[in-house]
């Protein structure tokens, strides 16, 4: 492990007190690495750094896996004074400030697009665990779930999905469907759009008999919103008072919207639900 690492950071990662810190040191016990893309001028990274640090400091002091976490700083500052100021205020390393051409490789590894960005990773492997550490942090503060490794769809949607009717049905009808896992907006023009297109598509695929489905999540700031657009929709939807269980579709299949407010709408196409 500690080869692949040493690979994938280099020997050498420092600390907020200016201290270099052998990669082969990080630990043994080591299985889940963080690799956390910000920069100290960025607003949204210096509030998400305070809820890391938060979460780090719990993690290390009371879970049963605190050995086997670790994350590095991968910035984008251009002043090096800048991020030496950020670093100080985290209590795990990064790369150095000079090395500028393996943050870029890591960024481009990991396809890094937004900031912050916090992406867990196999330590032993590099594999991706859970992209959106981001939702980790917020929705699991004790670190319950460690690892965070991706759980089958049918675990994470369960529970009562809606039509726009009002009525509801339970996420079990889903057997034995493909499922469209919707990711979407009414704030977003080109959500719209494709919502529009999708109806008329959604309708050819069941007129054909095809045991097809799509659930909607959304992003929307709203209920109001949500309902509004819902009503659009022939299809189903996880309530939007269920947070939880959007996050949780949002974590695993990588969406970022909810944070960087990306004017994309998402649509996956798991295995069929069983």
């Amino acid at each position: 492990m500690s080869e692949f690492l040493v690979n994938l950071l280099g020997e050498r990662l420092v600390n907020g007190e200016k201290a270099e810190v052998d990669v082969q040191a990080l630990g043994s016990g080591l299985s889940l690495l963080g690799l956390y893309f910000g920069c100290s001028l960025n607003a949204p990274c210096r509030q998400f750094n305070a809820s890391l640090c938060e979460f780090y400091s719990k993690f290390k002091k009371s879970s049963e896996h605190k050995d086997k976490l670790e994350i590095v700083f991968i910035s984008s500052d251009q002043d090096q004074k800048h991020w030496q100021d950020f670093l100080q205020e985290m209590q795990w390393p990064a790369l150095p400030f000079k090395d500028r051409h393996k943050k870029m490789k890591l960024w481009n590894k990991y396809k890094v697009t937004s900031i912050p960005s916090l992406v867990f990773i196999d330590a032993a492997t590099g594999k991706v665990v859970c992209r959106n550490g981001l939702l980790v942090v917020r929705d699991d503060p004790k670190g319950l779930e460690f690892p965070w490794g991706p759980k089958p769809f049918a675990e994470v949607v369960a529970g009562p999905l809606l039509r726009n009717n009002r009525q509801t049905t339970d996420s079990s009808t889903l057997e034995g469907s493909y499922v469209g896992v919707y990711f979407s907006a009414h704030w977003c023009p080109p959500c719209r759009s494709l919502t529009r297109v999708l109806v008329e598509s959604y309708r050819k695929v069941k007129e054909s008999g095809h045991k097809f489905e799509i659930v909607f999540v959304s992003a929307d700031r709203s209920e109001d919103s949500f309902t509004q657009y819902f009503s659009e929709m022939p299809w189903l939807a996880v309530p939007y008072t269920d947070e939880a269980r959007r996050s949780r579709l949002n974590r695993l299949y990588g969406i970022q919207g909810t944070q960087s407010q990306s004017s994309s709408p998402k649509q996956l196409y798991p295995e069929p639900c069983d």
